[in-house]
């Protein structure tokens, strides 16, 4: 069951949805958009929080009216009747009590933000790149598969194929969520096409997923700060490959970030586009710096998401995927490699609530 101090949060919690409610019913609010829209979404956000505590609440008094049933009635129809409605309505609760545990947990407010992913080979020379190439096809397909939208912002490729370096925009809803633990050293265990001797090589990637702010302003970024280049769009980054100076390099000269976009028609886009790109590294490294105590539960449950960490193997020989950091072993490695990464990203999820929980046990 529930302790008092969960119960106090409830009862906060139930007492803004009624409070929103009426605000947003208040000629004053309606009248002022910005803020009919933010209480707008924070009752959605705490709906389902105030509807399952009044379930909840409603089974606890329909409960204590079976037991004064049980106890005060002669009849033995009437006292098996009310045993078991008992008997249901503890079922009930218990339910409802998981169900609140998890409506409590601290939400990421960045988890339905869209992402740039970037994949740059590491360690492995040419099946490094080969191997980026496969992590960007596995990364697209799950995309695909989850009904997002994708655009590859700027790729280098490898010489023998595969890429270099490549960074792709994802959108959709969700993304960040199902994406964030990917951040880390990706290592894969396989017998290269050019190798004669039938030996396992292994090679590695880097991978980081960094999050898009919502509007340009979240980062203050002075156009003083930056240095602009201009160049010709090439390589597989360039879906309209032309001969104008339409690929935009920016430097942001306090930090030393460069950024590059080469993937739209015209400077303009480009340009848009890479300040976007910038602006999400940026404020990358501002929540690497001011939330380190927000994202030690993360850390100590699935890893810091350092490139320098090796977060996962693959290993082509055995069809086997490896999460290191919750010993996660998978011989579904094909799946996985077309796109079908649910099996290796829920568990990861899990493992993150899973902690949250007990921590949020042990705070009430």
């Amino acid at each position: 069951m529930l302790s008092d101090s969960l119960k106090k949060k409830l009862e906060a919690i139930a007492y803004r949805y009624i409070e929103i409610g009426g605000l947003l019913s208040d000629a004053s609010v309606i009248t002022n958009q910005t803020r009919y829209r933010e209480l707008s979404q924070e009752y959605a956000s705490v709906e389902p929080t105030a509807k399952a505590w009044q379930d909840y609440q409603e089974n606890l008094q329909a409960k204590a009216e079976a037991e004064t049933m049980r106890g005060e009635s002669d009849d033995p129809d009437m006292k098996a009747l009310a045993e078991e409605e008992i008997v249901d309505l503890n079922a009930s609760l218990n339910s409802l009590s998981e169900q609140l545990l998890v409506l409590l947990l601290p939400k990421d407010p960045l988890d339905d933000a869209n992402i740039f992913l970037e994949i740059r080979a590491g360690t492995g020379g040419d099946e490094a790149s080969l191997f980026a190439g496969d992590l960007f096809r596995m990364y697209t397909r799950f995309a695909e598969i989850q009904k997002w939208q994708y655009t590859v912002v700027s790729a280098h490729e490898g010489d023998k194929g595969g890429f270099k370096e490549v960074i792709v925009r994802i959108a959709g809803q969700g993304v960040y969520s199902q994406l964030k633990f990917e951040s880390g050293a990706h290592r894969v265990q396989r017998v290269p096409a050019t190798e004669s001797q039938g030996r396992v090589h292994t090679s590695a990637c880097t991978v980081a997923i960094l999050p898009e702010s919502d509007t340009i302003e979240a980062v203050e970024i002075n156009s003083a700060d930056l240095r602009v280049d201009t160049f010709r769009a090439s390589g597989a980054g360039g879906q309209h490959v032309n001969k104008t100076d339409s690929a935009i390099r920016l430097t942001h000269l306090p930090t030393g970030v460069v950024v590059e976009c080469q993937d739209e028609r015209s400077q303009h886009k480009n340009r848009a586009r890479a300040m976007s790109l910038l602006q999400a590294r940026l404020l990358s490294q501002q929540q690497q710096s001011q939330k380190a105590e927000e994202d030690a539960l993360r850390r100590g449950m699935v890893g810091s998401g350092d490139r320098s960490e090796r977060i996962r193997t693959y290993n082509f020989p055995q069809g086997r995927v490896t999460d290191h950091r919750i010993n996660l072993t998978l011989y579904q490695l094909d799946d996985v490699m077309e796109g079908v990464m649910a099996p290796v990203i829920g568990p990861l999820i899990r493992e993150l609530k899973a902690g949250q929980m007990a921590k949020l046990g042990a705070d009430a």
